[in-house]
């Protein structure tokens, strides 16, 4: 429709054609009103049924709710309609009927459950607060893509099927792959390692994962979308800097960039920037400090992972983001390089918000001998992982990176109830469709 005009452009004494979705009827007897949404918001259109063609009249009124329409016509002031303008129609046209009894109301005057609004996503999208989501979202990733370049990253595109899981174990997705067993990979990580070490140095991407574990939460999914850095010649220490200044650049943008969402979602007042220099905890003094807490039935000891409760606990004491580091060696992956005067420690750490982890990371073996034996400490076979391992005899410069998943970033960030509004069409263990 070349002559389009979006309704959010619509200026009095123009001569205008908008098109979008009928979202509501109002016939009040001798005038009736019909509200047409598009995609930067709303606009009235006014039939005075005494001075109108009833031809028009009877198909701007009895449009079903929903249905794709087109109006032509004059764009006058009018101080009462919900923009301060109107459209006086020539012309009316029913593009795409829709069926009068919807699965759920788009207006959101009346709620519907998670799954039902899931089951019908393209319906349930029309909803302002789905699409301010999603637009936040969008800013979120547009924010990361531009921190990124702005500290020297190469955006990267890693391979998503792969002939072995990124650390082993069970939780793959197997595939067959012209007649052999291939899976999805759970994560670029050996990838994203390997191309620090190609002279790129520096790199990030942005991509989905898939991990079949077999969990039913309010914060997991199968398929996610993660965010992965990596770079050569630095530190886990400088890894963690990276790693708050890509969420702070987040917030950041939201904050300048979305207030019309926020306002939609009814969190102008509630939504603040993280102050900068998130407190770095060891795995010891947090385990110290959820202790402290009496939250737990059981003291936690070393080795143990943090249980969400503990998260849950320490978070409302931080109060804030904050960083776990120095993990054990035995909970963290073969590839997170341990300290050589207390092998025990780890260079591992992770990102947590008050009500969950964000980020996983650290600084990566890059030693060929130590990296084969974390193999083995860990019950894998390093043959299998032969195309990652042989690389490491070439001159593998030491790296540190991390990744955490868009979805729990929106997630925290917004204060969503589930996960699964964070993302368009949820993979979870019940939903394979839409």
């Amino acid at each position: 429709m070349e002559d389009r005009t979006y309704t959010a452009d619509a200026e009095p004494g123009d001569h205008a054609t908008v098109a979008g979705w009928a979202h509501e009827i109002r016939d009040l007897g001798g005038i009736a009103f019909l509200i047409v949404r598009d995609t930067t918001g709303k606009i009235q259109v006014k039939f005075e049924k005494e001075e109108m063609d009833d031809a028009l009249v009877e198909t701007g009124t009895e449009v079903t709710r929903e249905s794709v329409v087109q109006v032509t016509g004059a764009v006058e002031d009018e101080e009462r309609a919900p923009t301060g303008v109107e459209i006086v129609p020539e012309s009316v046209e029913v593009v795409a009927p829709a069926e009068p009894e919807l699965p759920l109301d788009p207006s959101g005057k009346v709620e519907a459950e998670l799954s039902t609004r899931l089951d019908n996503r393209t319906l349930d999208v029309r909803r302002e607060e789905a699409q301010a989501v999603f637009a936040i979202r969008a800013e979120v990733l547009r924010a990361v893509r531009d921190y990124f370049r702005s500290v020297g990253c190469t955006e990267i595109n890693t391979p998503k099927i792969v002939a072995t899981g990124t650390e082993g174990g069970t939780e793959l997705f197997p595939v067959t792959y012209f007649g052999r067993e291939a899976f999805m990979n759970q994560s670029p990580q050996l990838f994203k390692q390997l191309m620090v070490g190609s002279g790129l140095e520096r790199v990030f991407e942005v991509g989905p994962i898939f991990r079949a574990e077999e969990h039913n939460t309010p914060r997991h999914l199968n398929e996610a979308t993660m965010i992965d850095f990596e770079s050569a010649f630095i530190d886990h220490h400088e890894a963690m800097d990276v790693c708050e200044g890509t969420l702070l650049a987040a917030y950041e943008a939201v904050a300048e960039n979305c207030r019309d969402e926020l306002e939609t979602l009814d969190m102008v007042e509630a939504f603040d920037v993280p102050d900068e220099g998130f407190p770095r905890l060891t795995y010891e003094e947090a385990i110290e400090r959820i202790n402290a807490t009496g939250e737990l039935d059981e003291h936690l000891a070393w080795g143990d992972d943090l249980p969400t409760e503990g998260e849950k606990a320490l978070g409302d004491e931080v109060g804030g983001h904050y960083f776990i580091t120095d993990w054990p060696a035995e909970i963290k992956p073969f590839y997170i390089q341990d300290y050589d005067d207390r092998p025990e420690h780890s260079k591992g750490f992770d990102l947590m918000h008050p009500q969950m982890e964000l980020v996983s990371g650290g600084q990566r073996e890059h030693r060929y001998e130590e990296l084969v034996a974390g193999f083995e400490q860990q019950g894998l076979d390093p043959d299998q992982f032969e195309y990652y391992t042989k690389m490491f005899k070439y001159g593998m410069p030491p790296h540190a990176g991390w990744a955490y998943g868009v979805e729990r970033l929106v997630m925290t960030m917004l204060g969503l109830a589930n996960i699964r509004e964070a993302v368009l069409f949820p993979r979870d263990r019940q939903r394979l469709s839409p």
